[in-house]
């Protein structure tokens, strides 16, 4: 299997923080994988989060998204994650797990993270 699944998305209040974890479904991430978090937020276009390299765990941001948002993976629980702290409502998106393997780029369904004021 090489699809990524995403889970931990719903409703929170502004301030929280929340996780989402990104694993693949049937099978696992491999070493030259890369894995992307984008989001999705209404009428607007998907944009990228950051991404983190499966072998080293190189991480990249966005310049828009550092400070509040992290990724990370362990390697021996074959899962990558996104932290989210100090939700806005206006982060209120799909957030999607993306994996980039041997070339070839596999999304997730993207769960639907909800911020209220």
């Amino acid at each position: 299997q090489v699809q990524p699944a995403e889970s931990g998305g719903g409703v929170v209040q502004a301030g929280d923080s929340l996780t989402l974890s990104c694993s693949v479904s049937g099978g696992t991430f491999v070493g030259d994988d890369m894995v992307a978090w984008y989001r999705q937020a209404p009428g607007k276009e998907r944009e990228v989060i950051g991404t983190i390299t499966w072998d080293a765990g190189s991480r990249h941001y966005a310049d828009s998204m550092r400070g509040r948002f992290t990724i990370y993976r362990n390697y021996h629980e074959n899962r990558a994650w996104l932290h989210m702290n100090g939700l806005k409502p206006e982060d209120t998106a799909i957030y999607y797990c993306n994996r980039q393997h041997d070339s070839v780029v596999y999304w997730g369904q993207g769960p639907q993270v909800t911020v209220s004021s």
